[in-house]
């Protein structure tokens, strides 16, 4: 117990880290590799699927990385309500979305997918765009990145 919690303060501490580098620094993300220098440190520990919300300004710079929801060690549940809540009280023009894949395979699912386009449709709806979806894993001798994008796999 002692070391979930001690992993618990540890991702905290680097949340907030992160949180004053995006004030600070406002990075441009244009490229699904500079999303996932980002987001590696964020993700790398992790031994469960949690699921982020980059949001991005008109100009593509990071305003925020939220948590939406944290799940299981081979999946999470996820619904618009949760993706979008910080965009709109944050003014995010726009979104990408990120998860992990504590396996380390970066592959998505049929669930992934689906979750994606719905999201995709949902930020239609209320004129949030998402612009990608990445699924982080880890580098393996079979996989030369150790990220998916979503756009770049013309999944979106």
């Amino acid at each position: 117990m002692a070391t979930r919690k001690a992993q618990a303060i540890k991702f905290r501490e680097l949340m907030e880290a992160a949180s004053s580098y995006l004030i600070e620094e406002k990075p441009k993300t244009e490229s699904p590799s500079e999303l996932a220098d980002i987001m590696r440190p964020l993700v790398a520990n992790l031994t469960q699927e949690t699921f982020f919300v980059v949001m991005l300004n008109t100009k593509n710079r990071v305003i925020s990385i939220d948590v939406a929801t944290v799940g299981l060690v081979d999946r999470t549940q996820i619904h618009a309500r949760e993706v979008f809540r910080g965009a709109i009280m944050k003014n995010a023009s726009r979104i990408i979305i990120c998860h992990n894949h504590p396996s380390g395979d970066p592959t998505p699912s049929s669930q992934d997918i689906s979750a994606t386009r719905n999201l995709i449709e949902a930020g239609k709806i209320i004129g949030i765009e998402v612009l990608d979806h990445l699924i982080m894993g880890k580098k393996t001798e079979k996989q030369y990145d150790d990220f998916l994008s979503f756009r770049q796999q013309s999944l979106l």
